[in-house]
């Protein structure tokens, strides 16, 4: 289902794209290949000076590397288009600092002590932000195991997506339609629906 209608007529002025590409690796880890842009229709006045409608102020690239549990294992950043030449395009070998974080395990704080304000590039950090969850759907079905036993094999862990959203809390309809066996008072929410 689409947004609904705008109220008012409206001109499109900015767009900011962000692309994220997941690969399996021969060697057993995973990259994560993140792409953001920032491009304007009409020219931009920069302190650096003019940016032509339509190309992009940034085009900025983030390369994680990880293992199965999610740990970072490698880490690279590029700006090829930036505000301030020369200044903003410097910043990218402080990404490596991401080395050793886990995505599922105090991740964004982990970036945030590391790569907050004048430490990394605000957009750059904030693309880091996203892999996680992107990480996640790349994995499953290859190395997050998301069924529930689901081939007549009994998991002996609690599917990891659970309790991470509203739709698949515990005590929700979807666990108790999809995931009984992991259901808190399954009766209870299946005579409410």
């Amino acid at each position: 289902m689409p947004l609904s209608p705008p109220s008012s007529r409206r001109a499109l002025k900015h767009t900011r794209a962000i692309q994220i590409e997941a690969f399996a690796r021969d060697d057993g880890l995973w990259d994560l290949d993140a792409h953001i842009t920032d491009v304007k229709t009409r020219d931009a006045l920069l302190a650096s000076g003019t940016r032509p409608a339509g190309q992009p102020l940034h085009d900025l690239w983030l390369r994680i590397t990880v293992d199965t549990q999610l740990n970072i294992v490698d880490a690279e950043a590029v700006s090829d288009a930036v505000p301030y030449p020369n200044f903003c395009d410097t910043i990218g070998a402080a990404y490596k600092k991401l080395v050793g974080l886990n995505l599922l395990k105090g991740f964004r704080d982990g970036v945030k002590q590391r790569l907050a304000g004048v430490n990394g590039c605000t957009h750059l950090t904030e693309l880091a932000n996203v892999l996680p969850t992107a990480t996640i759907q790349a994995l499953a079905g290859d190395v997050i195991d998301t069924r529930d036993g689901a081939s007549g094999d009994q998991q002996s862990q609690k599917p990891f997506q659970l309790d991470r959203c509203h739709a698949l809390r515990s005590e929700g309809e979807a666990v108790a339609r999809y995931y009984p066996r992991w259901a808190v008072n399954p009766l209870a929410v299946s005579k409410s629906s």
